[in-house]
């Protein structure tokens, strides 16, 4: 990443981190993905239970390989043959794992789910909820965050489980009724009633979609 980039990414965390903070939530400066692996598993303790979404970005870091290698109940949704047992388990795990699709400057975590197993996890279940955030991710308000998701984050990962949309096809939201919509549940967590629940660890890189 080019130098003034890094550094104007570094102080914008700032501001994101204290509007986590008002916001009663946690916000880490990680300089890297290496940085921001080795902050995660210092918040995890050995032998706790983990769930994940379908994060790109908690895989980027290697989070979700070092979990699953370590002295962890990992809970590998695709182990199961059964996917809503793994992810009826996710309700009762100690941490949760995922990425956002946009954040604000002033700490509102913006989530656009298909099955929606990972936004009611987010909003409520899990003891714990870890998110791994790239700077690339982080919009100047709430219009611009909600436009970041639907129109960049969606239709990548329509794109992505080969899903017959028309964002597909174009690349921007149609807001669209179609059977195959992956925006069905909009997550827009502006506060969290229970200090220590939720953590967002910043990556001064690009990461995810």
């Amino acid at each position: 990443m080019e130098e003034m980039t890094y550094k104007r990414n570094e102080l914008l965390a700032n501001k994101v981190i204290e509007g986590l903070r008002s916001r009663n939530m946690e916000g880490i400066l990680a300089a890297s993905k290496e940085d921001a692996l080795a902050k995660a598993l210092s918040l995890i303790p050995e032998g706790s239970s983990i769930s994940m979404g379908g994060s790109m970005s908690v895989h980027a870091i290697g989070l979700a390989s070092a979990l699953k290698e370590g002295n962890y109940n990992f809970i590998d949704r695709d182990a199961y043959e059964n996917k809503r047992e793994a992810m009826l388990l996710a309700y009762d795990a100690d941490f949760f794992l995922s990425s956002v699709n946009s954040m604000t400057e002033d700490g509102v975590l913006v989530n656009i789910d298909g099955n929606s197993n990972r936004v009611s996890a987010i909003a409520q279940g899990p003891k714990h909820v870890l998110f791994i955030v790239g700077m690339n991710k982080v919009c100047k308000d709430i219009d611009h965050a909600m436009k970041r998701a639907r129109n960049v984050a969606a239709p990548i990962n329509a794109q992505r489980f080969g899903l017959n949309t028309p964002c597909t096809k174009t690349g921007s939201c149609f807001n669209c009724k179609s059977a195959d919509t992956i925006c069905c549940q909009f997550l827009i967590t502006r506060y969290s009633r229970h200090a220590g629940r939720i953590t967002v660890i910043l990556v001064n890189e690009d990461l995810g979609y």
